[in-house]
C-alpha cells in the first residue's frame, strides 16, 4: 500500500497530466474487473513520463504500463505500485512517402481502430485484417496482436521504447523477439510509439475489405459484451475456442463470469464479475479441455495484481 507521504512527492513533482490514488482498475479495463491501483498516472507528454518514472524508481515503487486495458485481468486485490496509462500519446503523423509506400508514426496510446480508420480514410492498405481488435497501438505491439493471418509485427517499421531510466531507443522489428502473441518486450520497458509501413491503395477497396473483416468478427465474436478478448492462446494447428466448445464449456458460469455461447474462448462479465470468478472459470475450462484432449491451454490474457489481500 502507498505510504501517505508519497502523495506529496507525486503531487509536488513537475508533472503534466493526472495522478490518482487508489484508483479502481475496473474503470480502465474492458472486462470492467479489477481492484484498486495504488497509483494511477496519466502523463501528458514525454517529460512527464520520464518524471514519473524517476519518482517511482527513487522510491522503489514498481509500475505497470497500461494500454487500452483490453487483454488483461486485474486481480480483485488491486495492483501494488503504479499503473501508467499512455492514453495521451495519441498522435498520428505521416512520416514519409516513397512510391506506393508510406510510413506513418502512431503514438502508443492511439486506439488501433482509430488507426485502421485513419488508413481507410487516407487510402493506406495493409492493416485491414486488424479491424475489430480493441485496445491501443502500444498494447497491440506488446502482445503482437493478430487476426486473419496478419500480425502487427508484419507492418512495423520501427518501435520507440523507453526504459526504466527514461531513455528512448528505436528498434526494428527484427531486433526484437516477436512471436505468437508476444513481442519479447519486457514489462519494465514502455512502448512510446511506432512507425508503420503500409501501401497506397484504393479507398473503396480498403473500406470494403475492412467492412468484410468486421462483419465476420461481429458474427463470430461477442465484441459488444465486456470481455478481455481471447482468454487462451491457440495451440499449434488448433483453435482454443473449438477445443473449449468440444469440451462442453459453452455457457459455463462462475459468479457473473460466463463462457460465451457465441465464441467459447471469450469469457463475458455478465454483471458484477470478480477476478476470482474469472480465474476459477479458467481452471474449470483448463481441466475439462485437458481431460478430453490431453492439451493444456496457455493463457493469452495477462493476469496482474496482488495474489493476496494487502495488509494495512
Amino acid at each position: 500500500m502507498i505510504k501517505p507521504e508519497l502523495r506529496e512527492i507525486f503531487s509536488g513533482s513537475l508533472f503534466e497530466g493526472e495522478i490518482k490514488f487508489m484508483e479502481p482498475m475496473s474503470s480502465h479495463t474492458s472486462l470492467r474487473i479489477g481492484g484498486n491501483a495504488d497509483i494511477y498516472a496519466l502523463p501528458a507528454d514525454i517529460p512527464s513520463l520520464i518524471g514519473i518514472l524517476i519518482n517511482l524508481k527513487n522510491n522503489g515503487i514498481p509500475f505497470f504500463a497500461l494500454g487500452g486495458g483490453t487483454n488483461i485481468l486485474v486481480r480483485d486485490n488491486g495492483i501494488e505500485g503504479a499503473v501508467i496509462s499512455l492514453k495521451s500519446f495519441k498522435n498520428i503523423t505521416k512520416i514519409k512517402e516513397d512510391g506506393d509506400s508510406v510510413i506513418i508514426y502512431a503514438g502508443s496510446g492511439v486506439l488501433l481502430q482509430r488507426f485502421v480508420n485513419y488508413c481507410k480514410e487516407n487510402g493506406y492498405k495493409g492493416i485491414e485484417e486488424l479491424a475489430g481488435i480493441p485496445g491501443t497501438i502500444g498494447g497491440a505491439i506488446y502482445g503482437n496482436a493478430g487476426s486473419f493471418g496478419l500480425e502487427i509485427k508484419d507492418v512495423l517499421y520501427s518501435i520507440d521504447i523507453m526504459n526504466e531510466a527514461g531513455l528512448i531507443k528505436r528498434f526494428t522489428p527484427d531486433s526484437l523477439n516477436f512471436g505468437y502473441r508476444t513481442s519479447g518486450i519486457s514489462s519494465g520497458n514502455i512502448i512510446i510509439g511506432a512507425e508503420i509501413k503500409l501501401k497506397k491503395g484504393d479507398k473503396k477497396e480498403i473500406a470494403e475489405k475492412i467492412g468484410d473483416f468486421l462483419k465476420i468478427k461481429k458474427e463470430k465474436q461477442p465484441i459488444w459484451e465486456p470481455s478481455a478478448g481471447c482468454v487462451f492462446k491457440n495451440p499449434p494447428g488448433l483453435y482454443a475456442g473449438r477445443l473449449i466448445e468440444e469440451a462442453g464449456c459453452k455457457g459455463l458460469r462462475v459468479g457473473d463470469v460466463e463462457v460465451s455461447n457465441l465464441h467459447a474462448n471469450f469469457f463475458i462479465n455478465k454483471g458484477r464479475a470478480k477476478a476470482d470468478d474469472f480465474l476459477k472459470l479458467m481452471e474449470i475450462v483448463l481441466y475439462r479441455v485437458k481431460r478430453k484432449t490431453g492439451i493444456i491451454l496457455e493463457p493469452e490474457i495477462k493476469i496482474i495484481g496482488r495474489d493476496e489481500i494487502a495488509e494495512g
